[in-house]
C-alpha cells in the first residue's frame, strides 16, 4: 500500500477477524487452508492481481507453485522456481557451495556411512526448514531410530521423506547473511547471529553478530555472495552458516530462497525494507535503481528480535490454546511490533504456528538492544494463554547472551533460563 499497490489478502475462516485480512484493500477466503495453490492462485486470477508474493511459509520454497504462478501470466515475488529446486534442496545446495569453494560440514546421503561422518550427527531433511525433520544423533545405536522419526517429520511437513547426515557442531554459532540480488548484481546485507534457538527453532535474533572477527564476517558475506552468483539467484535469500567460536571456522549449511521471520532486525539495522525491495525487483528493477549496489548498503547500531509464542516454558514449550482476553503490546522509541493474527477476543487454535508476534528492539550499542526488548516484553499485556515472555526476559539477561557468548547449546547448556521470577502470565 506504501508503495501505491492495492492488496489482496487470503485468509481462512478461522482469520476471518485478523488484523491483516481488515487492512487490505480486498480479502478472500481460502476453502482448504494456507498451503491450498490452487485456491490462492485463483483468488488472484479472481481479483486481477499482477503478482504473488509467498510469505515465510512453505509455499515460498515451493517450485511447483512458483511455475504455476509464472505460468499463469503472474509475476512471482521470489527466486525462481528452478533456483527454488536447487537451494531449497538441501543436499544440492550442499553440493554447489562445495562446487564454488566454499567449506561445508562432512556428511552423507547414506545412513551407511554413519561412521565415516562421524558422532555426535545430525540427520537433516533435504526439504523444508523451520527446524522440522532434524534429530542429533550421539551413537550409532541411536541411528536407526532418528532416521525414522525424521523422514516420517519430513514427509509429514514437506512431502519430501528424503534425509541425509551431516557432523554435528556442539556449542556453534549461527550466523546467516543477507542477500538481494537482481540478476545483474548481488549484494549482501551484512549478517544476523540465530544461535539462539530450541530444537532447532530460532527464538532470538541479533543484527549484526556480536564478537566476530572482522575477517570472519568478510569471508562469510564472500562466500554468501559466490554461492548465489552460482546459482543465478535473484530476489531476496538467506545463506546459512554455522561458526565454530573455538577456531572460528565457518561451515555452508543452507540456503532460504525467501524472506525470513527474522528480516526485522536487519530492515533495522540498514534502513533497508526487505519486502519492498523483494516487490521492485520482481518488477524487473536493478539494484542500482533503488539505491542497493554494494556501496550504498551500511550498518548503524543493533536489533535484536524476540518471538512471542503461545507455549509454556515451564510445559517444555507446551503451545496453549485458548482466547486473547487482553492484547496489549507495548511500543515506544526504537521498538518494532510485527504481527497479523492477535487482537483482543481472538481465539488461539492450534492448528497454525504458535507465534503471536515479533518484538524488535534497537539501540546504538547491543545491551542497549536488549534492555529495549526487555522493557517491551514487561510493559506487554497479554491474558487469556500462556506465552514464552517469561523464558525471554531470562535469555535477555543472561550475561552468556549479553557478551555474544551464546551457541546453539546455550539453552540446553543454561537450565537456569527457566526459573522464572517475572510470572508465567504475562
Amino acid at each position: 500500500q506504501a508503495m501505491g499497490i492495492r492488496t489482496v489478502a487470503v485468509y481462512v475462516e478461522a482469520d476471518s477477524e485478523a488484523p491483516f485480512v481488515r487492512e487490505a484493500d480486498e480479502a478472500v477466503r481460502l476453502p482448504a487452508g494456507y498451503l491450498d495453490g490452487d485456491s490462492i492462485l485463483k483468488a488472484a486470477q479472481t481479483t486481477g492481481a499482477g503478482a504473488i508474493h509467498p510469505g515465510y511459509g512453505y509455499l515460498s520454497e515451493n517450485a511447483g507453485f512458483a511455475r504455476a504462478v509464472t505460468s499463469a501470466g503472474l509475476a512471482w515475488v521470489g527466486p525462481s522456481p528452478e533456483v527454488i529446486e536447487q537451494m531449497g534442496d538441501k543436499i544440492t545446495a550442499k553440493a554447489l557451495a562445495e562446487a564454488s569453494g566454499v567449506p561445508t560440514l562432512p556428511g552423507s546421503e547414506s545412513v551407511g556411512d554413519a561412521e565415516s561422518v562421524g558422532f555426535p550427527l545430525l540427520v537433516k531433511a533435504s526439504a523444508g526448514g523451520g527446524g522440522k525433520g532434524m534429530r542429533i544423533v550421539e551413537s550409532a545405536s541411536d541411528l536407526d531410530e532418528a532416521v525414522v522419526s525424521a523422514k516420517r517429520e519430513a514427509a509429514s511437513g514437506f512431502g519430501d521423506d528424503r534425509v541425509f547426515l551431516e557432523r554435528y557442531v556442539t556449542r556453534a554459532r549461527h550466523i546467516e547473511i543477507q542477500i538481494l540480488a537482481d540478476g545483474t548484481d548481488t549484494v549482501h546485507l551484512f549478517e544476523r547471529d540465530c544461535s539462539v534457538q530450541r530444537r532447532h527453532q530460532k527464538i532470538v535474533e541479533v543484527a549484526p553478530a556480536v564478537g566476530l572477527p572482522a575477517d570472519l564476517t568478510q569471508a562469510l558475506y564472500d562466500d554468501a555472495v559466490r554461492i548465489c552468483k552460482g546459482a543465478g539467484y535473484v530476489n531476496a535469500g538467506t545463506v546459512e552458516f554455522l561458526v565454530d567460536p573455538k577456531t572460528w571456522k565457518h561451515y555452508f549449511i543452507e540456503v532460504n530462497p525467501r524472506i525470513q521471520v527474522e528480516h526485522t532486525v536487519t530492515e533495522v539495522i540498514t534502513g533497508v525494507d526487505l519486502v519492498q525491495s523483494q516487490i521492485r525487483v520482481a518488477a524487473g528493477q536493478r539494484l542500482s535503481e533503488i539505491g542497493l549496489t554494494q556501496g550504498d548498503v551500511a550498518k548503524r547500531g543493533y536489533a535484536i528480535q524476540a518471538r512471542v509464542t503461545t507455549e509454556d516454558p515451564a510445559q517444555d514449550f507446551r503451545p496453549d490454546t485458548g482466547r486473547l482476553q487482553v492484547w496489549r503490546p507495548a511500543e515506544g522509541f526504537g521498538i518494532r511490533l510485527d504481527g497479523g493474527n492477535a487482537y483482543s477476543g481472538a481465539t488461539i487454535s492450534p492448528h497454525y504456528d504458535s507465534m503471536l508476534m515479533k518484538v524488535t528492539g534497537s539501540a546504538l550499542d547491543f545491551k542497549s538492544a536488549a534492555e529495549k526488548v526487555s522493557r517491551a516484553l514487561i510493559e506487554t499485556r497479554i491474558r487469556g494463554v500462556k506465552t514464552n515472555t517469561p523464558f525471554i526476559l531470562n535469555v535477555l539477561r543472561h550475561p552468556d547472551f549479553l557478551s555474544g557468548e551464546a551457541t546453539t547449546s546455550f539453552i540446553a547448556d543454561s537450565p537456569e533460563l527457566f526459573n522464572f521470577v517475572d510470572g508465567q502470565d504475562r
